[in-house]
């Protein structure tokens, strides 16, 4: 469906998925981007929007802006994928980011994990400003088992130190199982998302304990405090601040990429986007013996739900997605006219 009328006294209107990708490509077009950047980075967006991912939606859309005006990033970069061994693919990114990078090796990755049984791909010199998540459910939707992770800008105290070093650092994995959608979850290695600070900032709320602190490192709930001088935390203490480590070498160190502390902006005023690395690994489960592994899939989530859990990692979203299907994608009228503004600049 269509976007309905901008009535005044609205304070929300909806859209459908097709024509938020259609303004969002546009915006990125208008800013610098080339029309396959534009079109892979609007997809990704809208995905984020129509799922109520908002922290990874349109409200990242004048970060992406003001990251291209200030020439940190390459809108038009295009990625240098190399073949390096059997189940090892290498890209760089060019200073682009790095959903058209993955885009670029997808093909050869996919090719590679059903022939060897398990593939990686190492991408480096990337931006990667938005949901994780996309980036792996397609492959758990074509019955592949994928595991990613990528690195962010310094914002986060590791456990037991006194002052920020790691990026909110995210893992994505996604599964298929037989009678349902993929299994599939995005969890940053921070207490919150860096994004879901800057939501509760911008409406005036105050975050649970435990989630950052200000800029003489004593704890607080202001969001604002955590952002302007302040720092974030990991989450379950030592054992986030672990798993946080962990994505800097894989991401980082792996591939290629920045350690989260390792880039300098302050000559591109308005960048926002993190100059890391990412990876992505692929397994094929056909290779397996024994039940197919979305029928062992679905067992651990008969058991699951036999014991108990009434939600399952990605089942919001899978039901905010058949909404926005139905009845289109709900957003603050407020927003879209930005995002209009933003298309016609």
């Amino acid at each position: 469906m269509s976007a309905s009328p901008l009535d005044h006294d609205a304070s929300t209107t909806h859209l459908s998925y097709e024509t938020l990708t259609l303004l969002l490509q546009r915006i990125f077009l208008r800013h610098g981007t080339s029309e396959s950047v534009a079109q892979v980075l609007a997809e990704n967006c809208a995905s984020a929007e129509r799922d109520g991912a908002h922290s990874h939606g349109v409200f990242r859309v004048p970060g992406y802006v003001s990251t291209l005006n200030s020439g940190w990033v390459n809108g038009k970069a295009v990625p240098i994928v190399e073949d390096v061994a059997s189940g090892y693919v290498r890209v760089d990114a060019a200073n682009g980011f790095a959903q058209p990078a993955l885009a670029a090796a997808r093909s050869l990755l996919v090719d590679k994990a059903r022939s060897a049984g398990i593939a990686l791909l190492a991408i480096h010199n990337s931006h990667h400003f938005a949901a994780l998540w996309p980036d792996v459910e397609p492959f758990a939707e074509e019955g592949l088992v994928a595991l990613s992770v990528v690195n962010s800008m310094t914002c986060v105290v590791p456990h037991g130190a006194d002052r920020p070093l790691f990026g909110t650092n995210p893992i994505a994995f996604a599964a298929p199982r037989a009678d349902g959608p993929p299994i599939v979850f995005d969890l940053a290695t921070s207490a919150i998302a860096h994004g879901d600070v800057q939501i509760a900032a911008r409406k005036g709320e105050r975050l649970p304990p435990g989630m950052g602190v200000d800029s003489l490192g004593q704890p607080t709930q202001d969001p604002k405090a955590i952002l302007e001088g302040g720092a974030l935390l990991p989450f379950g203490g030592h054992k986030g601040s672990a798993l946080s480590m962990m994505v800097e070498l894989l991401a980082a160190a792996l591939t290629g990429g920045n350690f989260s502390f390792e880039f300098n902006w302050s000559e591109h005023p308005g960048a926002r986007t993190p100059w890391t690395g990412q990876l992505v690994i692929v397994i094929d489960p056909s290779k397996t013996t024994g039940q197919s592994f979305a029928e062992r899939s679905q067992e651990l989530v008969r058991q699951m739900h036999a014991a108990g859990l009434r939600r399952l990692p990605g089942d919001r979203r899978h039901r905010t997605r058949a909404k926005s299907q139905q009845a289109g994608i709900e957003m603050d009228t407020k927003d879209l006219r930005q995002l209009q503004a933003l298309a016609e600049d």
